[in-house]
């Protein structure tokens, strides 16, 4: 899949934490639309997709001048008041685009500069390593949280084919966790793994967040359903998977190996 890729100026990068993410003041979004196309995206049933005309993951718009925007905004934001940052809530912000744009990072710069109160990096893809020297500038003010479904790479590829390798996610974690900066790992959704999942997890993070469709993608599941994503299950005789308590067999693996503390269920653990 060769998504196509446009350059669009913002008039604006900061939007209103709501929501879902209401616990922040603010989201932010390098990109428009998303190269992983992952099947079961919630950002496929909203506005930003709907009406583009186009299907998800075959186009990406590159926010120009971000940095430029980012800077400004940050710097009125700050006088109001704190300011916490959910990086980002309807892209990756390291999709493949940004190994030559370099987006992210020069938003990074910024907020190396001017500091937000707390940074969230939501992502699935190891380009975030890349960044570590930003990151670490940034200390206990920034939690990058990786996206790692499950650990069989068959159901990866099942489900989300145009996404970096799982190995490789538990890697970046790992290099993360080595350079001291604060990470989670996010089953988010949950999708069929092993027994041996919260392990392979303990040994690169010290805190995980668990989410299912029924309650992150922010209709109770009804947009999930619209994608036909239960028909991914039923090919593959995975039914069992796709239900509302299927998230409790996880969640209990991860607590039998994590503190019960650093166990985190669907909004909590994504707050800052």
């Amino acid at each position: 899949m060769n998504p196509t890729y446009a350059y669009k100026q913002p008039k604006t990068l900061l939007n209103k934490g709501t929501g879902f993410l209401s616990g922040y003041t603010h989201s932010l979004n390098p990109y428009t639309g998303c190269a992983f196309g992952c099947s079961y995206c919630y950002v496929r049933q909203m506005p930003v997709s709907t009406f583009k005309g186009f299907p998800w993951g075959t186009w990406v718009d590159v926010k120009t001048e971000a940095a430029t925007i980012l800077r400004k905004e940050l710097q009125r934001a700050k006088l109001k008041g704190p300011v916490t940052i959910f990086m980002s809530s309807s892209t990756d912000p390291y999709q493949p685009i940004e190994f030559k744009e370099q987006v992210t990072r020069t938003l990074l710069q910024v907020m190396t500069d001017v500091i937000p109160d707390f940074l969230f990096v939501q992502t699935r893809s190891p380009l975030v390593r890349r960044d570590i020297d930003l990151l670490q500038r940034l200390g206990n003010r920034v939690r990058v949280s990786m996206t790692v479904e499950t650990d069989r790479e068959d159901i990866r590829k099942l489900f989300t084919p145009h996404t970096p390798p799982i190995a490789a996610r538990i890697h970046t974690l790992k290099l993360l966790k080595e350079a001291g900066i604060p990470t989670q790992a996010t089953v988010a959704p949950i999708l069929p793994s092993t027994d041996n999942f919260a392990h392979t997890l303990y040994a690169v993070t010290e805190r995980v967040c668990i989410d299912d469709y029924f309650m992150g993608d922010g209709s109770g599941g009804r947009r999930t359903r619209n994608l036909g994503i239960q028909s991914i299950y039923e090919q593959a005789h995975l039914e069992e998977w796709y239900h509302p308590q299927a998230y409790l067999q996880v969640l209990e693996r991860m607590k039998t190996v994590f503190p019960e503390n650093r166990v985190f269920v669907s909004q909590r653990g994504f707050e800052p």
